[in-house]
């Protein structure tokens, strides 16, 4: 007897299809997910040395510029210096300024710039127990390319060096003096490796402070470096490498409504018109005194006036004979 053959209609392939699409739709959405942890193993990308890069410009950053130190705004803050950073108008330069830790006994960590493969890669900066390596880079202020002179934390409170820190008039309790004896050669080179570059290498303390937990920036840092992206003057194209705001007191100080309004310089003003005399004439305009001869008169109550005399006649002279 032979048996039915199974039933392949529109209806049968109908229902396969219905019950393999969770199938396809899984598989699509595993395919995807590996991509995107790929991309995401790509994007925290780290060096032999533990630093991430963020990154890769094919330009040099420009020299890092000079400029003073604000004084210490209150007892707590830390100095985290500038550093030319990366936009679509090209770089931009991130003011240096005082910001709070995220937890106590963190330092920063600077971020630099360093040469590798032909290109110029970013490496960011961050919060640890210990300063790690920062390209070698003489940030100044105690950032001498080699760990941190500015200050130390003890019992949770941050000692600051006044060698190396404008403490201003702020009331510190917790003050030193040390002078730092530099031994690297100053100059102002913001970038690591490569043609022109700092020749520095991470030491093994170093290395491992970049293995030990570490906080990224702070919500502060982050922005205080998105304001610095918008200041059209600190475009390294327009300031030529040397901006005119390279330090703030306190983060994200800048104009605008997404920043802290900042004094405007003093400016010189067109002349306005002299305001109007208690008589309701206009004053006289500021000019040079003129001439004696030339200065007018004050207004003066009319004189009475006098009583005109007849004139005199001198009798006549007979003629001489």
């Amino acid at each position: 007897m032979a048996l039915a053959e199974p039933d392949t209609g529109p209806t049968t392939r109908a229902s396969l299809c219905a019950h393999m699409q969770p199938h396809i739709a899984t598989r699509h959405l595993l395919t995807f997910t590996i991509a995107l942890l790929a991309a995401m193993l790509l994007l925290g990308a780290r060096t032999a040395n533990g630093a991430e890069v963020a990154l890769s410009v094919n330009v040099a950053p420009p020299p890092l510029p000079v400029y003073e130190q604000p004084p210490l705004p209150s007892a707590g803050y830390i100095w985290v210096p500038g550093y030319w950073s990366y936009g679509p108008e090209g770089y931009f330069w991130v003011p240096g300024t005082w910001v709070l830790s995220p937890d106590p006994d963190l330092v920063w960590t600077p971020g630099y710039w360093g040469f590798s493969d032909g290109a110029y890669l970013w490496y960011p900066g961050y919060w640890g127990p210990q300063v790690g390596f920062y390209g070698g880079i003489v940030y100044g202020f105690g950032y001498f390319g080699q760990g941190y002179d500015g200050g130390y934390w003890r019992d949770h409170q941050f000692f600051y060096n006044r060698a190396v820190n404008n403490l201003g008039n702020t009331s510190v309790t917790n003050v030193y003096n040390r002078t730092v004896v530099n031994n690297t050669t100053v100059n102002n080179v913001s970038y690591n490796g490569g043609p022109g570059g700092v020749n520095a290498r991470p030491t093994s303390r170093q290395q491992a402070a970049a293995r030990q937990p570490r906080h990224a920036a702070t919500s502060e840092q982050t922005a205080h470096a998105a304001g610095a992206a918008k200041q059209h003057e600190l475009l390294a194209a327009v300031n030529q490498g040397l901006p005119t705001m390279a330090a703030t007191p306190k983060a994200n100080t800048f104009p605008g409504p997404e920043g802290t309004q900042r004094p405007e310089p003093p400016q010189r003003l067109a002349q306005a018109p002299p305001p109007p005399s208690p008589q309701g004439r206009p004053a006289p305009a500021e000019h040079p005194a003129p001439a004696p001869a030339e200065r007018p008169q004050r207004d003066e109550p009319p004189r009475k006036a006098e009583k005109q005399q007849p004139p005199r006649h001198e009798p006549a002279q007979p003629p001489r004979p």
